[in-house]
């Protein structure tokens, strides 16, 4: 059948645009189409704790790219779990609600993204979120995504915040508050102990009959007639079969599949297609570059209490009696999200904003969890939040189905390991403070009279992503960058992108919530357009 608008991607941006555009247009026939599977029943899912057996492997639910040999981490290849299903990678990732700093989005303005400074999307931020704490000048209620603090904290994570206060730094009950800078516990997209994926929020739980969900439907190209886009060849089903868009079509595959879809489509560096066999549609020499993504370097300790998550005798019973707990309550251990507590430091003083982000892990968290130890323990995070260093993605087949090769480039720029190297100095200064040091842990890679040589080989040893990977298809307002401020790709029309591969900086956070901002703006600019109403500058009015 005919579709208004065809939806590639149920990840966050593509669910919150299809379901804010279903809400708002309910003449319009949507399609949302989705490679993975369907989610709302699966356990592991729903399940906070879940996140443990989602993240380290390949499945229907996680594409679990690797990178190309990165020489800044000893030719090792990185990895990058990526959601695929609906929900894409709001189903898999540790739920931590933050927005970025609000000087963020004051830059992509000053770079030529008209319309997305901080009092233009703030709006959006607020539509989106359903905060268990209630409305206020900083949160929404009502929203589709909901926003709590988690039920129960662990008693670890607890003595974090302590050893970071005792360390001198302030505490913060509220990163998406009036100040982002500080330590303390994340909020979650979590609704009464369960995880709040995007399609959850506004697909699965608000289902309307205009919304129509292809699950396992993998997009092999866009199709156009001249330079319209009409259409998506898809394969399901064991046949290939092409679906008609009488309105737009939208990308929203994310970082690394949609600029992809794209070069598969013609739509990119046109020697690299050619040498793919890709006829050229449009010489887009951005497509695939500028790729940035927080590096990150984790301290491991090994400690004797089994009030983390673990493999022991103990832990096993502790997690027995707490599925069995959370099966009946939606209570108890397996409410957490593991990533707890965290924070936003400067490395200097003087500095406009944060510069280097901290996740507090109840568990160990060796290699992405790949890496398991028997025992308990907790793990700090750092990572840098706007490297320096810049990648791209390529083809590695004319096949959208093939994994594209992922080039990160992490701390290709020197500027980025000293910065980490500086943040791993601060993160000492919290394990080493007498909340923590009293649970008398052993570290596992790292110790504290380590010079910064050693740090610096142990970094190029463990360091990796903390999955935040964007930029891959650059919004600006200048001729070279791939999509226009109203998310239209550029060379052709009726195509544009929803997916954190349009944001043409990395921001000081995780990116799953302003993905889904960028859903919710994706809506507004469809729905001028269908009114005729398409602009090219100015904060516009939020439609409700």
């Amino acid at each position: 059948m005919p579709y208004d608008y065809i939806i590639v991607g149920a990840g966050s941006g593509g669910a919150s645009l299809a379901g804010r555009l279903a809400r708002r247009c309910p003449e319009a026939a949507i399609a949302l189409v989705e490679a993975g599977p369907h989610t709302a029943r699966n356990l592991f899912v729903n399940m906070p704790l879940g996140v443990a057996a989602l993240v380290p492997f390949r499945s229907k639910r996680n594409y679990a790219y690797d990178t190309v040999p990165q020489p800044g981490l000893n030719g090792r290849r990185g990895y990058q779990p990526r959601g695929r299903g609906f929900g894409g990678s709001s189903a898999i990732n540790a739920m931590i609600y933050t927005r970025g700093h609000p000087l963020d989005y004051d830059e992509w303005a000053a770079l030529g993204c008209t319309g997305w400074a901080w009092r233009d999307v703030l709006p959006y931020f607020l539509r989106a979120e359903d905060n268990a704490r209630g409305a206020s000048a900083w949160h929404g209620a009502g929203g589709p995504l909901a926003v709590s603090d988690l039920r129960e904290r662990n008693p670890v994570a607890e003595r974090f915040v302590a050893a970071a206060r005792e360390a001198g730094f302030r505490a913060n009950d509220d990163f998406n508050g009036e100040r982002q800078e500080g330590v303390g516990f994340y909020q979650v997209t979590q609704r009464d102990g369960e995880r709040c994926t995007v399609a959850r929020g506004y697909v699965y739980d608000a289902a309307r009959p205009n919304l129509h969900l292809l699950a396992d439907a993998a997009v092999l190209r866009v199709v156009f007639d001249g330079a319209r886009a009409t259409g998506v060849e898809i394969a399901r089903g064991g046949k290939t079969e092409t679906l008609h868009a009488r309105a737009e079509v939208i990308l929203a595959a994310g970082a690394f599949n949609t600029p992809q879809l794209l070069m598969c489509s013609g739509i990119g560096p046109a020697e690299p297609l050619r040498a793919q066999g890709i006829a050229v549609r449009h010489d887009a020499p951005e497509v695939g570059r500028n790729l940035v993504d927080h590096i990150d370097f984790t301290f491991n300790t090994r400690v004797h209490s089994s009030e983390t998550v673990g493999y022991s005798l103990r832990g096993g019973a502790r997690m027995a009696a707490g599925l069995a707990h959370y099966l009946q309550k939606r209570r108890g251990m397996l409410t957490t999200n593991v990533a707890e507590a965290g924070g936003f430091l400067k490395s200097r003083a003087e500095l406009d904003r944060p510069d280097l982000q901290l996740h507090f892990c109840t568990a160990l968290v060796d290699d992405h969890s790949r890496r398991l130890h028997w025992g308990h323990g907790y793990s700090l995070h750092v990572c840098v939040l706007r490297p320096a260093s810049r990648g791209t993605v390529t083809l590695a087949s004319a096949d959208a189905r093939a994994a594209p090769l992922i080039d990160p480039q992490f701390l290709a720029d020197a500027r980025d390991l000293d910065l980490l190297v500086e943040g791993a100095r601060l993160a000492r200064r919290i394990l080493d403070a007498p909340a923590l040091k009293a649970m008398n842990g052993r570290e596992l890679y790292t110790h504290a009279a380590q010079t910064d040589a050693e740090l610096r080989a142990t970094i190029a040893a463990h360091a990796d992503t903390i999955y935040h990977p964007v930029a891959t298809c650059r919004m600006g307002g200048d001729a070279r960058s791939v999509v226009d401020p109203q998310l239209r790709v550029r060379g052709v029309t009726h195509l544009r992108i929803a997916d954190a591969s349009v944001m043409p900086t990395l921001i000081g956070g995780n990116t799953n919530a302003p993905t889904v901002m960028i859903g919710e703006r994706a809506a507004d600019w469809l729905l001028q357009a269908r009114a005729g109403r398409d602009v090219d500058s100015g904060a516009q009015r939020v439609i409700a």
